[in-house]
């Protein structure tokens, strides 16, 4: 019997039928993709006053993590900027420091932001919290450089999409826990956070063609974990098996009603409310997984980054000299 799902978008539908999909990935097709060009950056940047800088800190192994630094070029830098870190997205088994950066150059535009996004090393050859601690040493590295960055280190927003939605979670789990580096706000955009893959949304996209299904997740997940069982598992890597949510900043959380993620990360929302803590969910109708990341000229993308845009003017706290 085939399971009911939610109807897409019709713009996303129509957008969306030209455009070849798969339900599995394999080695061999991720090796393929892999082979992919990166997001071209600098076409980005042509229409923007942004000084550009690439640095390497290192991991907790002695490995090189590459983070991309973007800073408003036509400021007087004498006032410290908020900072947004980034996190991309791609299943943590593809993509680089360069994805979806549109979205958080729109926060440089919008508030000056300087972004910073961190290239974590990916699976299957880094496995377990190797992802998660890479994008906390970066983190830490900003917090502890951010007059040399020209960053305000009580306006950092930890932020990301899909695999690194789930990263800015565990992340910010992780700051809570060791306390520091202070995360003034979270933004999760259609965030991975439960390896389980036993929801119902997940068995709604099971079994077709789509842009992320359960199988695919399925790969995603095992590439990291391997053979751990869920007692294995840490709450940074996997968000959704934290038995305490309170103590987190201020977050933001959006979805699809056509994904495989919306239920885990409407759960998400919920525990945060029932620990006390402060969460905005937004669940767009008809959204597929990655659509305003894929198709940002549809009308509900552009919807969906505006008021993604608004909640972080209206808790972006005010400049502390402090």
């Amino acid at each position: 019997m085939t399971m009911a799902r939610p109807a897409l978008d019709p713009e996303l539908r129509e957008l969306l039928a030209d455009m070849p999909l798969m339900s599995q990935l394999s080695r061999e097709v991720l090796a393929e993709l892999r082979q992919l060009p990166s997001t071209p950056v600098e076409s980005l940047l042509a229409c923007r006053q942004v000084d550009r800088r690439e640095i390497a800190v290192p991991a907790q192994d002695g490995a090189r993590i590459l983070m991309s630094v973007y800073s408003p070029g036509n400021t007087d830098h004498t006032t410290p900027a908020p900072c947004v870190y980034w996190m991309h997205g791609g299943g943590m088994v593809m993509g680089d420091r360069f994805s979806q950066i549109d979205i958080p150059l729109d926060w440089l535009d919008e508030f000056g932001a300087v972004v910073v996004s961190v290239e974590y090393r990916l699976a299957p050859e880094a496995t377990g919290c190797t992802l998660v601690d890479d994008c906390y040493q970066g983190l830490r590295w900003v917090a502890e450089h951010s007059t040399e960055l020209g960053i305000d280190p009580a306006r950092i927003v930890v932020a990301g999409v899909s695999a690194g939605g789930g990263l800015a979670a565990g992340v910010t789990l992780l700051a809570r826990d060791l306390g520091a580096p202070a995360i003034a706000a979270q933004i999760l955009v259609c965030p991975m956070l439960d390896h389980r893959n036993t929801s119902t949304s997940s068995h709604q996209y099971s079994g077709i063609p789509g842009v992320w299904t359960r199988e695919m997740n399925e790969f995603g997940w095992h590439a990291v974990l391997g053979d751990l069982t869920t007692d294995e598992v840490s709450q940074y890597i996997s968000p959704a098996l934290a038995d305490d949510l309170s103590g987190l900043p201020t977050t933001y959380i959006d979805t699809g009603s056509a994904e495989v993620f919306r239920d885990e990360d409407i759960d998400y929302a919920t525990r945060i409310w029932a620990a006390g803590g402060q969460a905005e969910l937004q669940v767009w109708a008809g959204g597929f997984h990655g659509f305003d990341t894929m198709y940002p000229q549809a009308q509900i993308s552009a919807t969906a980054r505006r008021t993604r845009t608004d909640w972080f003017a209206r808790h972006l706290p005010a400049y502390s000299a402090a």
